[in-house]
């Protein structure tokens, strides 16, 4: 009963609709010059105002299922990851499982905003591991567009909508645990630094401090995530940072000393998706190819509430 877990297939989406560095330039005082050199994003996509977030979720933890080859009735917890759900209740989570038709699943949401997916893993994880569920569909998703005022042009050019899903079952006995053990934590008197506040909800930020925060804080604390599960940096054959800025991301990247890894770097043409930046990233790297089956790669997400959370996951 108490066994590891393990990701045995990701699935991902994105709405249609692009939105570039030029299209941006019609609609504040901005340039795709200035943008790609600060944050390193090219493009975005944007959800339409009758896609919500548990239908970008939900598109997303389908193609999951479909790649494990599993029915909506073989899942037993759904877990999203999201900080724009608009409704209390249902949740986010009751409504995925009410699309897909999953009978009577655990449902619940975590918000722990642009970490939220590294924490919704360490939940199922421990789940299975404690013997209340067996196979679990843990989404990260968020319509950024739907919390970010248009006419500022510090934040506007940042986000995108999308969603990103795991498939996340017991291991057998005999097998080695797929999810390695989780480090997380967060800085509760620095949580200003990055908001959804307000009647409407807005982002805001406070770029500098949580661009420092990430360079000098947290290599160590990543590099920590790899010792738990009994890894080097250099044994990582991939990182997979919250898609946040590739200012942000590259230097980390560098620091934690995976020097041998393939660094997702979806920000470019994605730009920040909060919690579904993690697993959008990683089901795009196993579905180009870049990583094998049972790969190790560093999963660590950070950001709102100056909250973090990190494990070494083996590729599906």
């Amino acid at each position: 009963m108490h066994h590891g877990s393990r990701i045995t297939a990701v699935g991902h989406y994105q709405p249609a609709r692009v939105l570039t560095n030029e299209d941006l330039t019609a609609m504040v005082d901005t340039s795709d010059e200035w943008i790609r050199s600060r944050v390193g994003i090219r493009s975005r996509r944007i959800a339409g105002p009758d896609e919500p977030v548990d239908e970008l979720a939900g598109h997303a933890a389908a193609k999951a299922l479909a790649s494990a080859g599993l029915a909506p009735a073989d899942v037993d917890m759904v877990v999203v990851a999201t900080s724009t759900a608009i409704d209390r209740s249902p949740n986010t989570a009751a409504r995925v499982a009410a699309r897909l038709g999953v009978p009577g699943p655990a449902a619940l949401d975590l918000n722990v905003v642009c970490a939220g997916f590294t924490h919704a893993l360490a939940t199922a994880d421990h789940a299975v591991r404690a013997g209340s569920a067996t196979r679990a569909l843990v989404i990260g998703a968020d319509k950024m567009s739907e919390v970010t005022d248009w006419t500022d042009r510090t934040t506007c050019v940042l986000v995108g909508d999308g969603a990103g899903a795991a498939v996340v079952e017991a291991c057998a006995p005999e097998e080695e645990a797929g999810i390695g053990p989780v480090l997380w934590g967060s800085v509760p008197e620095m949580g200003n630094a990055v908001r959804i506040e307000g009647t409407p909800p807005r982002f805001a930020q406070e770029g500098q401090s949580v661009y420092r925060w990430a360079t000098t804080r947290l290599p160590a604390i990543a590099r920590q995530a790899c010792e738990r599960a009994g890894l080097q940096p250099a044994d990582l054959a991939a990182v997979v940072l919250h898609q946040a800025n590739l200012r942000i991301i590259e230097p980390l990247a560098a620091k934690i000393g995976a020097v041998n890894a393939v660094v997702a770097r979806d920000v470019v043409e994605s730009g920040n998706t909060s919690a579904a930046s993690i697993p959008l990233a990683l089901s795009k790297l196993v579905e180009r190819g870049e990583l094998s089956t049972g790969d190790p790669a560093l999963l660590f997400g950070f950001g709102g509430n100056l909250s973090y959370a990190g494990q070494v996951v083996r590729c599906p």
